[in-house]
């Protein structure tokens, strides 16, 4: 099965180029990279358009201001029929695809573990799930997210749930893992087959050891993400109708 690699990025010109190397290592002819900008003013897409691969796909000059809605859109453009999804300044370990697609066959959602790094790609922590306890479930997840959207596969019949992002979810992949949870198969790999990247310019806090959102901003997120439940079971009925 072919893959689309789903990007979004705002000003990452200081590690896309690394990034894109390891994941066009891994990449067949026929894959895809697609790359929303949300209107980036440094060298990001220069950078990008440097490749010169045919492979990749960009869509600049976006204008969502949110990481959740320029993944969005940038999922919207895939036409592959596994889709992975990757932050704009980490690194895939070799052989990541193999693995992740061997088990597409099998499951609908696949996560790997990571480890982390910082800016100069020293290893901080080997594992990430060895401290969480990484694995499915709708509670679990709720109440700590493991499903990391820079370590997730999904097979695009998903898609037909997910789609498209309500207004007010915490995050796109806390939205995915909510669908994955309640309707496909799940499965996490104990293998850190992503470097997540550690600076002082991420988007996204799920590799933080200890969040630094308040009590009340994380209860927030919970029923936001509650609240659609609704939705997702008139997008199931949909589904089988």
């Amino acid at each position: 099965m072919k893959i689309s690699v789903c990007i979004a990025t705002y000003n990452g010109e200081k590690y896309i180029a690394e990034q894109l190397r390891t994941i066009l290592n891994q990449l067949n002819s026929e894959d895809e990279i697609i790359i929303s900008d949300d209107s980036s003013t440094d060298n990001t897409i220069g950078i990008i358009n440097s490749f010169n691969d045919k492979r990749i796909i960009i869509y600049p000059n976006q204008k969502f201001n949110s990481p959740i809605f320029n993944f969005e859109h940038a999922i919207s453009k895939a036409k592959n029929h596994y889709i992975f999804l990757s932050d704009q300044d980490d690194l895939w370990v070799e052989g990541r695809v193999e693995s992740m697609k061997q088990m597409l066959s099998e499951y609908d959602v696949v996560v790997c573990d990571h480890s982390i790094i910082d800016e100069n790609g020293n290893i901080i922590l080997k594992s990430y799930f060895e401290i969480i306890h990484a694995g499915p479930g709708v509670i679990k997840n709720l109440l700590k997210s493991t499903y990391f959207g820079c370590c997730m596969a999904f097979n695009r019949r998903i898609l037909e749930i997910a789609l498209p992002f309500p207004k007010h979810i915490p995050m796109h992949d806390i939205w995915i893992a909510l669908v994955a949870d309640l309707f496909y198969r799940t499965k996490f790999i104990d293998f850190p087959y992503t470097l997540y990247r550690k600076h002082s310019g991420n988007t996204s806090t799920a590799s933080e050891l200890k969040s630094n959102f308040s009590f009340m901003k994380k209860l927030t997120f919970r029923i936001n993400t509650l609240r659609y439940l609704p939705l997702l079971m008139i997008r199931k009925i949909k589904l089988k109708s």
